[in-house]
């Protein structure tokens, strides 16, 4: 897990000018940071969300002359991406690389500034309490809503590779979070597959079983979370990206350390019933975080994107390499 360190540009600038007795009047822009804002995504659970609850990301920032301005919250990390594209946002929201990568390979200017995974998963396919689905060879000839090109659509794949059934015999609709969830409970979908805390609320709300678990049911991972920045970003702001990426591996072993409050933040914003966060704060959910220098975890994730090109979850292959911000210091 990166460490919280003093940014080694910004160290050698201010000892220069202390040694010429102009520190007190030093703007707090340096080289490798053009901009004093940042504008960070969210959604509406996970780390981004804590992160933003919290206050101490904004006020660790705010030591090094950085002020951030929050945006969303996001349904899923498809949307923060278009955000970053778009150049209403500078960070997405710390999402599924499935939907980056998808993006990378539509030709967005955009690249990786910091990775992380939580354990345990909970992302899981769940079924209609009366529809008959017991287990995942009962999806066949029903409908299965997942999210285009993300964890949802793999889990699924995944699934039905463990049991040899072709994804043909199985009807894929594409939804996103919010309308899937209403589908299930309308009985519009028979099943669907999802990420926290969507799918563990619909698995109250609506008494759905659960039929597959990403956490117990897979031994392998082929999706992590990633933050991303607009190549122009990333090329104009390292000692930036450097302070940010820092700032949220500190929210990261701080809610891998505080469980339980960390999903009393979540539930206020989600609003959800008491079951669901105590089940969240039974997972005491840890997280790890990984450099983009980091060469093991980056040929991990580079497994991981070809598992998807080679079941067409992706359209092409990607050289998660070519999708790396330069940020040595």
């Amino acid at each position: 897990m990166p460490h919280d360190i003093l940014i080694p540009s910004r160290r050698r600038f201010m000892t220069l000018l202390g040694g010429l007795g102009l520190a007190a009047a030093a703007p707090l822009t340096t080289y490798g940071r053009t901009t004093d804002k940042v504008r960070l995504t969210y959604g509406r659970g996970g780390l981004t969300l804590i992160a933003k609850e919290r206050g101490e990301l904004d006020k660790r920032l705010a030591a090094q002359g950085i002020t951030v301005e929050w945006i969303g919250p996001f349904p899923n990390h498809a949307p923060s991406l278009q955000a970053v594209i778009g150049g209403s946002a500078d960070f997405s929201f710390g999402g599924s690389t499935t939907p980056a990568f998808a993006a990378l390979l539509s030709g967005a200017p955009l690249v990786f500034t910091q990775f992380f995974q939580y354990t345990p998963r909970s992302t899981a396919i769940i079924a209609r309490k009366d529809g008959g689905i017991d287990k995942v060879p009962d999806l066949v000839g029903r409908t299965v809503g997942v999210n285009r090109s993300g964890l949802g659509e793999f889990l699924l794949i995944a699934a039905l590779e463990k049991y040899g059934i072709d994804r043909s015999k199985v009807n894929v609709i594409y939804l996103n979070p919010p309308d899937a969830s209403s589908a299930l409970a309308a009985g519009k979908i028979d099943a669907w597959s999802m990420w926290s805390p969507a799918v563990d609320i619909a698995r109250v709300e609506y008494e759905a079983k659960e039929i597959f678990n990403e956490g117990k049911d897979l031994n392998f991972a082929v999706d992590y979370s990633s933050f991303l920045v607009s190549e122009d970003f990333a090329a104009k702001n390292p000692d930036l990206i450097r302070a940010v990426n820092a700032a949220y591996a500190v929210e990261g072993a701080w809610a891998s350390a505080n469980a339980g409050e960390a999903e009393l933040m979540t539930q206020r914003a989600g609003q959800y019933k008491d079951e669901v966060r105590d089940y969240f704060i039974h997972l005491n959910r840890q997280y790890r975080f990984y450099d983009v220098t980091d060469t093991g975890f980056v040929n991990s994730l580079q497994v991981a994107a070809d598992w998807l090109t080679q079941r067409n979850i992706l359209a092409s292959p990607v050289t998660v390499s070519q999708h790396l911000a330069k940020l040595k210091a």
